[in-house]
């Protein structure tokens, strides 16, 4: 079911608050995960995967536990480096002075829509 116009505004008018109260979680929790993975990231992370897979077949045929083992861990590395988004790296958070204030009255603002809507709905 498709929100309506009146929830569409206040959906965005909810994302922009969230943006302005803390925008390293709002980038996390963006609607385009994609946009915030870094490609360079990806393209090491898969290439250190494949290295990772060649190193554990190089010590499986070799009969060589340890290269085996650590063929594995690179492998895994590399998936784990891959799927990291690049907010994760570099970026600080900016504390913002009166944020006590603003979320008082940013959760003042929802009470005040909740109440709104449910008036409408009736």
């Amino acid at each position: 079911m498709p929100l309506s116009e009146h929830e569409q505004k206040l959906l965005e008018q909810l994302e922009k608050q969230l943006h302005e109260d803390d925008p390293k979680f709002a980038n996390t929790m963006g609607s385009d995960p994609i946009r915030s993975w870094s490609t360079r990231h990806v393209i090491i992370g898969v290439l250190g995967a494949i290295a990772g897979i060649l190193l554990l077949l190089v010590g499986v045929s070799l009969q060589q536990i340890f290269v085996g083992v650590l063929g594995f861990v690179v492998m895994g590395a590399g998936v784990y480096f891959a799927t990291l988004r690049g907010a994760a790296f570099g970026k600080t958070r900016k504390a913002k002075a009166g944020k006590s204030k603003s979320k008082s009255s940013f959760m003042s603002n929802l009470e005040e829509r909740w109440d709104e809507r449910r008036r409408d709905d009736n």
